[in-house]
């Protein structure tokens, strides 16, 4: 998606905001079941799997108004003690963000990219897991509008959240 306001055009140069996905990728995938085949036995028993998931995000300014972004997911299933399955993945994207103020182009950032990487991250998790031989997982949809808002205001409140740009 590419979003193109025109703006001062002065000496040949367009000076308009620009928001361009240049690349969508996977940096890293891990998935492990620690205790297999055991664990496939457990699955079917009276414990329910009980699991977790772990979400990050990393932006880095690369130069030249590109960004990449990194949204990291870890879902961890475990069966009683057991850890059942460990999935990792790492999905990345390249940004072109011009022509918007600071806060703008923190939000778009910390809020729209992670919104637009998590249905690649969550479509690999599926798969994995799948493929892993477990029974179909489907991440449920995240709001990562209200979760920048969250960071936002807890960085108001003086709390210790670092800014979701890198500068280079």
């Amino acid at each position: 998606m590419a979003e193109v306001t025109p703006a001062d055009q002065s000496n040949g140069q367009f000076q308009g905001q620009q928001l361009v996905v240049q690349k969508i990728y996977v940096k890293d995938v891990s998935f492990e079941v620690p205790n297999a085949p055991h664990v496939f036995q457990e699955i079917g028993n009276e414990e329910q799997p009980q699991v977790q998931l772990n979400l990050a995000q990393k932006a880095t300014a690369m130069g030249n108004d590109l960004y990449e972004v990194v949204l990291s997911l870890t879902l961890t299933c475990t069966v009683g003690s057991r850890t059942a399955y460990l999935a990792e993945v790492q999905q990345a994207g390249l940004f072109g963000i011009a022509g918007f103020s600071d806060p703008d182009r923190e939000s778009i950032v910390g809020s729209y990219c992670p919104n637009l990487l998590f249905p690649y991250a969550r479509q690999l998790i599926s798969a994995l897991v799948l493929e892993g031989g477990f029974p179909p997982f489907l991440l449920q949809p995240i709001n990562f509008d209200a979760l920048y808002a969250e960071q936002q205001r807890r960085r108001q409140a003086g709390d210790d959240v670092p800014p979701p740009v890198l500068n280079s």
